[in-house]
Order: C-alpha cells, then sequence, then structure tokens
C-alpha cells in the first residue's frame, strides 16, 4: 500500500494511491498518516479495505503532496554504511555504525525547495532508503525481529552542508537545517517490499545521474541497524531512520565538486518508492521568522 499526505503545509490530510494510481482521500478513515495508524493492524486493514472499494474521494489535481507520513519523533541518520561510498572516500567501514540525529524541522515533501543555508558553499546530496518504525523497539539483539518492527519504506534525500560538517565539533551542524530531509512521494507499507536489500538507488542533478547504488551494498542491512539502534534508544512507532548512501556525493567527485547551486533541481529515487523531485533555492540570511 502507498500512503501519502496532501495538502498545504502544516494542513496535510491523509491519501493513498490506489491500484489504478488514483490518488484517494482517506480523510473519512484515519486523521493522519503516522506512527499510530502504521502501529496497528486492525487500522491499516481498514485503510486497505477503503482504498480497494474505490469510493473514496479523488484528490484533486495539481493538490500539493507533502512529506508522506507525519512529523516523526525523531530522526536517525547513519553514516558510511555503503560499500561503495566508503570506497570513494578511502576509508574503511567503522566497526560500529556511524550514528547522528537530525531534527524533525529538516522535513519537507517531495516536491518542496531545498533552502541553502546562507552562506553555503557545499551543500550535497545523499539518496537514502528511509525506514519508518511501525512497532516500539528496545533492546532487540535480532535483526529480524527488529526488521519485523518497520512500519513502512520512503524515497529520502539526506542533505548536507559539508563546510559546517568539516567546522565540527559535531555532524548534526551540517545535517539540520530547515528543508534538508526532503521525503517521499510516498510510503510503501512493509508488507509490499519484499526484500530491503534488493533496492536501487538514484540521484540526478539537472537530469545528470551522480547517484547509482543498491541496498545489497550495505554494510549493515536494515535488521542489523535497527537492532544495533535499538540498544543505544527507544525506537517509536513514526520515527525515521536514513540507512545511508551509496557513492557519488559531490564532495567525493573531483574538483571542481558539483556541490548544490540555487537553481539545481534534484530527483531521487529509490526503487518502487517513487521519486520526489526538489528545486534548491537561496535564503537570505536577512530573512527572520517569528
Amino acid at each position: 500500500m502507498r500512503l501519502l499526505s496532501v495538502g498545504a503545509p502544516g494542513a496535510e490530510r491523509p491519501a493513498a494511491l490506489d491500484d489504478h494510481d488514483v490518488l484517494r482521500d482517506l480523510s473519512a478513515v484515519v486523521p493522519a498518516i503516522d506512527g499510530d495508524l502504521l502501529g496497528d493492524p486492525e487500522r491499516l486493514a481498514a485503510v486497505r479495505e477503503a482504498v480497494a472499494a474505490g469510493v473514496l474521494p479523488r484528490v484533486p489535481d495539481g493538490t500539493r503532496i507533502g512529506p508522506p507520513v507525519a512529523r516523526p519523533g525523531k530522526i536517525v541518520g547513519i553514516g558510511l554504511n555503503y560499500e561503495d561510498h566508503a570506497e570513494e572516500a578511502g576509508v574503511a567501514i567503522p566497526d560500529e555504525p556511524v550514528v547522528f540525529l537530525k531534527p524533525s524541522t529538516t522535513i519537507v515533501g517531495p516536491y518542496d525547495a531545498i533552502e541553502l543555508p546562507p552562506g553555503s558553499t557545499m551543500t550535497d546530496y545523499e539518496v537514502e532508503l528511509g525506514v519508518v518504525i511501525g512497532r516500539r523497539l528496545s533492546r532487540c539483539p535480532d535483526p529480524r525481529q527488529a526488521l519485523a518492527a518497520v512500519g513502512g519504506y520512503l524515497t529520502a534525500d539526506d542533505v548536507s552542508e559539508r563546510a559546517r560538517i568539516a567546522a565540527g565539533p559535531t555532524w548534526a551542524k551540517g545535517k539540520c537545517a530547515d528543508t534538508f530531509t526532503p521525503i517521499g512521494p510516498w510510503l510503501v507499507t512493509s508488507d509490499a517490499v519484499n526484500d530491503p536489500q534488493a533496492l536501487a538507488l538514484e540521484l540526478w542533478v539537472d537530469g545528470e545521474r551522480r547517484q547509482r547504488g543498491s541496498t545489497a551494498r550495505m554494510a549493515n542491512s536494515v535488521g542489523e541497524l535497527l537492532a544495533y539502534l535499538s540498544t543505544l534508544m527507544t525506537l517509536e512507532p513514526g520515527d525515521l531512520v536514513l540507512t545511508g548512501t551509496p557513492g557519488g556525493v559531490a564532495a567525493l567527485r573531483p574538483e571542481p565538486r558539483p556541490f548544490l547551486r540555487e537553481g539545481h533541481v534534484v530527483e531521487a529515487e529509490v526503487g518502487g518508492l517513487g521519486r520526489q523531485r526538489t528545486r534548491v533555492v537561496a535564503v537570505d540570511d536577512a530573512e527572520v521568522t517569528v
């Protein structure tokens, strides 16, 4: 099942694509696509039945597509989790996953803009498989059991400002800017993804393919990552885990490195999870929002 959110920012309503790719409004069935829904098999079954019946109202053409899940309680990122990414960086895969956190304010929809932070010089793209938790997970040592806690999967772009990361002392400085986590266009429920370790990932900038990889080359599988993370923190329904990016990021390309600039269009796709298309815009450092 492919679940979405539609409508103006802050006023999104739940939706789903039916088997004929018709976008249906789910407002009469559930209030939101969130952890409460993903963790409730009975409610999910009711949504499936309603979508299959074909009687739900169509979403009008041109309606904005927002982030497919409501704002997560936390976003957990993983670094250096692809063999080809580590190879191009000239480093070994870490003995333990590299973990960082991103604020939920970085979340935007699949066709919203990526805003360059004031003074940006090294803003980079990272196509990733996003994993949305559907069941509370804590201190689970078994990757197979941990994988069963997944509520769904989605396409994500873990945008990073490399200059701020390099300045240290933490990665969070380069990961936390508003709009730095475009997700969607839809969330695919876990029952519809046969093998999360067999998904293609691609990313283009202005039509030029920059990244092409496969989740088969993850150093730590989705189940292994979730099991490990559950020993560090409790993962709750609706939380989002970004599982790492394959090779091809701008920071590791030859000079002049093709970092994102105003006017660029970034397209990111994970096989079966849909393609997002985001435009890069500059933000005036004089702009203040209160």
